[in-house]
C-alpha cells in the first residue's frame, strides 16, 4: 500500500479558502490639519470633515489659526463639530490669534490709498458692505449649534505640530488650508520640522483664474489665506518640505457645494450629513474640501504643473500677492528663508468623481480611530 503521508502534507500546506486570513488593510496616514476653522459649517469646517471622515486618514490633531474668523472663536466652533460629529477624541489646539507683521490697523490705513479688498475675515469691519458682524479677538459669541462640553489642549499649535512631527517622522503630512502663521511659527522654532514631514497641502495662492467673480477679476494674484499673513507664507514656502501640494483659486473656482449636494448628503442619517444638513447653507466654492479630497485621492486631479511659489512681502498695493516661476526663470538668489522649492500647483479636476467621493464621506457613519 503506497504511503498517504506525502498527499497529506500537501494538503497541509495549501491555504484552506475558508481559513486562511484576510490581508492586513493598509496603515492609515498621518495628517496634521491647521485650519482657520469658523462656523458653524462652511467649507472651513466641511473640510476637516473630509479628512476626519475618512477611513484612510489618521488625524493626529487640529491646530487653530486666524483666518475666516477669530482663533478663540474657531476653537469652540471645531470642538462643537467634533462632538456633533462623534469625534471628539481629537485634539483641538490654541494657534496663532494674529498675523507674524501684518496688523488691522495698518490695513485699515492703507485702504484709504489702495482700495478696499472683497474679504477681510476675522476684520469683517474693514469691508464697506460686509455682512460678516465684527467683533474683538477674544469675544466669543453665543454658538448657533450650542456650546462645546470638550476643551482644547493646553498647548500653543507650533509646539504640539513640532512634537507630533517628532513622535512621527517622515509620516505625517501637513494639511493647511488657512493663512500660515502657525506652520510658520514652527518652521522658524524647529529647522528640521519641515523635512521631518512626509510633506504639506496648502489652499491657498491664485494665479490666473478664468471668472468674472469681482473678488478676483480686479486682482487676480489676490488670495485671502496669502495675503491676510504674506511672511508665513513666504517661510512656509521656502522650507525644505518633502513635497508641497497647492490648491489655488484657478482651481477651486471650478467646484461648488450645491443646494443639490446638500439635498444628497441630507438623505443619510449619519452624525456628519446631520450637521451638514443643520448648519451648511452657504453655497460657495469648495476650496479647502478639495485640498482635502486630493490629498486622500490623487486621481480627482487630472491635471498639474510644477511651479516656483512665494508671496509679495513688500509694503505696498501688491502686499500678500501670489508670486510664481518655472524653473527656467526663478530667482537664484536664496534669501533669509532659504531657497525656493518646486510646487505641485493642481490646474484641473474631475468633477464628478470629486463630488461623488464628497458626498460620500459625508454620509459615510463616523469611522474608528
Amino acid at each position: 500500500m503506497r504511503s498517504s503521508l506525502p498527499l497529506l502534507l500537501l494538503l497541509i500546506a495549501l491555504p484552506c479558502p475558508f481559513t486562511q486570513a484576510k490581508p492586513p488593510l493598509p496603515s492609515q496616514r498621518l495628517v496634521l490639519i491647521d485650519q482657520d476653522g469658523s462656523g458653524p459649517g462652511g467649507s472651513d469646517q466641511m473640510s476637516m470633515m473630509v479628512l476626519l471622515q475618512s477611513p484612510q486618514v489618521k488625524v493626529l490633531g487640529i491646530t487653530m489659526v486666524t483666518g475666516d474668523a477669530w482663533e478663540p472663536e474657531e476653537v469652540q466652533h471645531t470642538l462643537r463639530m467634533l462632538e456633533l460629529i462623534h469625534r471628539s477624541g481629537v485634539p483641538v489646539v490654541p494657534g496663532a490669534v494674529f498675523p507674524l507683521l501684518r496688523t488691522q490697523a495698518e490695513t485699515m490705513h492703507q485702504t484709504a490709498s489702495i482700495g478696499n479688498s472683497f474679504y477681510y475675515g476675522a476684520w469683517g469691519s474693514l469691508a464697506q458692505h460686509s455682512a460678516q458682524p465684527y467683533h474683538g479677538p477674544f469675544i466669543i459669541p453665543p454658538l448657533p449649534e450650542g456650546q462645546p462640553t470638550t476643551r482644547a489642549l493646553d498647548e500653543d499649535a507650533a509646539h504640539f505640530l513640532i512634537r507630533q512631527v517628532h513622535a512621527h517622522p517622515h509620516q505625517v503630512t501637513l494639511y493647511a488650508a488657512g493663512p500660515l502663521t502657525n506652520i510658520a511659527l514652527a518652521v522658524s522654532i524647529d529647522p528640521h520640522f519641515a523635512e521631518l514631514s512626509q510633506g504639506i497641502v496648502i489652499m491657498g495662492g491664485s494665479l490666473n483664474p478664468h471668472t468674472d467673480d469681482p473678488e478676483f477679476t480686479t486682482d487676480p494674484r489676490h488670495e485671502f489665506n496669502f495675503w491676510f499673513d504674506p511672511e508665513a507664507a513666504h517661510i512656509v514656502l521656502r522650507a525644505h518640505w518633502p513635497r508641497i501640494d497647492l490648491t489655488d483659486v484657478d482651481i477651486s473656482l471650478k467646484t461648488r457645494f450645491t443646494p443639490a449636494i446638500l439635498h444628497q448628503i441630507s438623505q443619510s442619517h449619519s452624525p456628519a450629513a446631520q450637521y451638514i444638513a443643520s448648519y451648511c447653507h452657504q453655497f460657495y466654492y469648495q476650496w479647502d474640501e478639495l485640498a482635502a479630497a486630493a490629498w486622500i485621492d490623487p486621481s480627482i486631479i487630472t491635471r498639474s504643473t510644477t511651479l516656483y511659489v512665494d508671496v509679495d512681502t513688500v509694503p505696498g498695493p501688491h502686499y500678500g500677492d501670489t508670486l510664481t516661476w518655472t524653473a527656467a526663470n526663478k530667482p537664484t538668489l536664496e534669501g533669509s528663508a532659504g531657497p525656493m522649492q518646486p510646487v505641485h500647483v493642481q490646474q484641473d479636476l474631475d468633477l464628478n468623481r470629486f463630488e461623488r467621493f464628497f458626498i460620500s464621506l459625508m454620509q459615510a457613519q463616523p469611522t474608528r480611530q
